[in-house]
């Protein structure tokens, strides 16, 4: 599993507590985003309007305190793998999250992968997360030799393929993190992706930005 480090932006209680639950369940979005609806009491949900941030968090608590499970690993077909990485802020800075689909070679997804990142987060922030997201999740369950990443943020690929400092404030531990991620697999390369380009992790890390806008709760 990721470690649960989050960034330094602010996450109201209930968006944290969102996030302890996607940790319970290997970040894997759908799964937790359904048992969160199953636990909320009616006909509400996570993000249904009928829902109480008082409703909202007991159902939190109840599901931290069962035993939440991460979905069965996929097989993939080989050692090679696609990651497919995004981040998302509203305001830029704003409620921001992150994205990240796990791939095999023939472009099966095995995990798609979010969680919040902070109240007030940048873009280039919510990216260097997805990330690290998408390399602890992908080693945390399989052993890649051959991986591609496919990005946007110039920046993250200026720092991490590129050798540059990090130029975006507050992200020096995921920058590590991430370098050291890669160090453990042989062949690494980037795949730079054009705005127009299709990005499956980008409603994933939409997602993530809804849940770190939830209210303190």
């Amino acid at each position: 599993m990721t470690e649960k480090s989050l960034p330094s932006e602010y996450l109201s209680p209930l968006a944290t507590l969102v996030d302890e639950v996607l940790a319970g369940v290997g970040y894997e979005m759908a799964a937790a985003t359904d048992a969160i609806d199953d636990a909320v009491p009616g006909y509400g949900g996570l993000f249904d309007p009928t829902t109480t941030p008082g409703g909202l968090r007991r159902a939190l608590d109840e599901l931290l305190a069962s035993e939440l499970a991460q979905p069965p690993v996929s097989e993939p077909t080989d050692d090679s793998f696609i990651l497919y990485v995004d981040g998302s802020s509203r305001g830029n800075p704003g409620p921001a999250g992150a994205g990240a689909v796990i791939m095999d070679s023939g472009e099966t997804q095995l995990a798609r992968l979010g969680r919040p990142v902070g109240s007030r987060a940048g873009n280039n922030t919510a990216e260097y997360v997805a990330l690290q997201l998408g390399l602890s999740e992908l080693l945390a369950r399989y052993e890649p030799h051959h991986l591609e990443v496919r990005i946007d943020s110039m920046t993250v690929i200026r720092d991490v393929w590129g050798g540059d400092d990090p130029t975006e404030p507050g992200v020096d531990a995921y920058s590590e993190a991430i370098a050291a991620a890669l160090a453990s697999v042989p062949n690494h390369r980037y795949t730079h992706l054009a705005d127009s380009d299709p990005n499956p992790a980008d409603a994933l890390a939409t997602v993530g930005a809804d849940i770190a806008a939830l209210g303190p709760g």
